[in-house]
């Protein structure tokens, strides 16, 4: 049996999960959704302070939730000192900037909490860099991250781009850049797999693996 000591010198993020249940499901399930939702947190070792369902008797475009349960919620976030709210639903790129605007802390949409778990479970150089495109086009229109965290990717200086150019295109050229040269790299891994594939098949005998 293999254990798997848990590093407590890396403290984890707060957080709290939220299930929007739009009334068309039983509560059974909803608990059900809400379980697993907080189960994927906790693989992201998110330390999961709160979980709450919250009813929807309609959907409000800029925020998801109504006003009221906004501030409902704030007020929960606060007590649990999250920094981080997931919400187990797809949220617009304007839900989403909007909530971590309201709440003061980062938003985690159902999406974006898969994709990060992908991230950390892809082993093969070619899954990592099919997951790190995924997660930039998912991106790309909520600007997640910080130009600066981009620059250090990339080995930039800082550089703030031309004359006029707001902070917003910049980020959105950053993470264009970033996802050119991630797809070159990953069509040069395929290309580099398709050659070993190749000359194996050359071999005029058979490869014999000890396992042992």
């Amino acid at each position: 049996m293999t254990t798997k000591l848990i590093d407590h010198s890396v403290p984890l993020i707060r957080a709290i999960v939220i299930h929007p249940d739009g009334r068309s499901e039983s509560s059974r399930l909803a608990e059900e959704r809400l379980e697993e939702a907080v189960g994927l947190a906790r693989a992201l070792d998110l330390d999961v302070r709160a979980e709450e369902i919250v009813r929807l008797r309609k959907t409000t475009p800029a925020t998801l939730f109504g006003s009221g349960k906004v501030e409902e919620l704030a007020a929960l976030v606060r007590a649990a000192e999250a920094e981080a709210v997931v919400i187990d639903d797809d949220l617009t790129p304007v839900q989403q900037r909007n909530l971590e605007k309201e709440w003061e802390c980062k938003v985690i949409d159902r999406t974006g909490l898969i994709l990060e778990i992908f991230g950390r479970r892809a082993r093969t150089k070619e899954g990592r860099l099919q997951v790190e495109l995924a997660r930039l086009d998912y991106e790309k229109s909520r600007l997640v991250r910080t130009w600066t965290h981009l620059e250090r990717q990339r080995g930039g200086t800082g550089s703030t781009g031309g004359p006029g150019e707001t902070q917003i295109e910049l980020d959105r050229r950053l993470i264009a850049d970033r996802i050119v040269r991630l797809k070159a790299e990953l069509e040069e891994v395929r290309r580099t797999r398709g050659l070993h594939r190749k000359q194996r098949q050359k071999v005029p005998f058979p490869t014999v693996a000890l396992v042992g």
